[in-house]
């Protein structure tokens, strides 16, 4: 009797070993040891600067946020509990409206001009190679120079008998239009206003200029020679290319118009009559002349919040524009 032949069978595939939770394959070329090194040096780097932000900006707000709900003028340690008063007061003062209306006149006018007038240099410019430093420091050095000493040397040209102004308009005949331009609620903020449009047309055109110099030439060309004329060249080609940019500096001299303090406060200090009266100013009197600390906080985070979101709204379009100029 023969033995039946042992059945045959199929070999298993042998199971893969389970990983280990927690642990992600080593990037190639980089250990896991110099990632965590690199971690530690990012964090020993960083450091500083959030140990800064917590000492001067988050610490600060936080502080700033409890004195909104109390009456505090700047003696009292325990100040009493007021809750929305400060803002309910806020909301009905005829003052706040007011100054909110010039900040208002200020961000639109003191955005626009300077961005019309440093763009028309920069694009005058773009071509020039022979003094074109010079042509840099003579415009920029207005924005680098102390708003204080900004403010008096204008006040002395504003100054209604022996101010430049008056005199040069003296000199072309128009005597009719010389007046005390600081002196004058109607011309007060408009004169200011002229100072500090002054002031950020350089900054506005030594960016956009610096900008300029990497437009592609050769794009320009191209639509030269296809029959585009200046301005369809500078809308379809060169303001496309310098946008990122454009709106970098637009959201600085925008945010620059909410917080608007030093130059008014050096000029006019709010006056004639508020005539020149911004938050700002509004704020700091309420606070520090008039020893009410909380009303004037209070002003302050307001004009904070207002600028923050116009920032952020900036910042996303200035990111947008940066991201289809790479994939253009």
């Amino acid at each position: 009797m023969t033995a039946a032949p042992a059945p045959t069978t199929t070999p298993l595939p042998s199971p893969e070993k389970p990983r280990r939770r927690g642990r992600r394959p080593a990037r190639s070329g980089v250990s896991r040891t110099t990632r965590r090194q690199q971690a530690r040096l990012g964090a020993l780097l960083v450091a500083p600067a959030v140990v800064l932000m917590l000492v001067f900006l988050v610490f600060p707000v936080l502080n700033s946020v409890y004195y909104v709900f109390v009456d505090f003028d700047g003696l009292d340690t325990t100040p009493p509990w007021v809750g929305l008063g400060n803002l309910t007061e806020l909301a009905r003062d005829p003052q706040v409206w007011a100054a909110a209306r010039n900040n208002l006149l200020w961000i639109v006018a003191g955005t626009i001009g300077p961005l019309v007038i440093g763009l028309g240099l920069a694009l005058l410019l773009w071509g020039v190679r022979r003094g074109s430093t010079f042509y840099r420091v003579v415009f920029f050095l207005p924005y680098v120079l102390p708003q204080v000493a900004v403010g008096v040397v204008w006040g002395w040209i504003y100054a209604p008998t022996r101010g430049w102004l008056n005199r040069g308009l003296e000199a072309v005949g128009l005597d009719g239009l010389t007046r005390g331009w600081l002196g004058d609620p109607g011309t007060a903020l408009y004169a200011v206003l002229g100072t500090a449009i002054w002031t950020a047309t350089g900054f506005v055109f030594v960016i956009i200029l610096s900008a300029l110099r990497n437009v592609d030439t050769q794009q320009v060309e191209a639509a030269v020679l296809d029959g585009a004329g200046y301005l369809q060249r500078l809308r379809h080609v060169v303001l496309p290319q310098i946008m990122p940019v454009f709106l970098m500096v637009t959201a600085l001299t925008l945010i620059g118009g909410f917080a608007v303090f030093d130059i008014v406060f050096v000029m006019t200090g709010g006056g004639p009559a508020n005539a020149t009266e911004v938050l700002g100013t509004y704020a700091y009197s309420n606070a520090f002349q008039l020893s009410r600390i909380s009303y004037g906080t209070t002003l302050a985070l307001v004009v904070t919040a207002l600028a923050v979101p116009v920032a952020v709204w900036l910042d996303r379009l200035q990111r947008r524009a940066s991201i289809e100029e790479r994939g253009a």
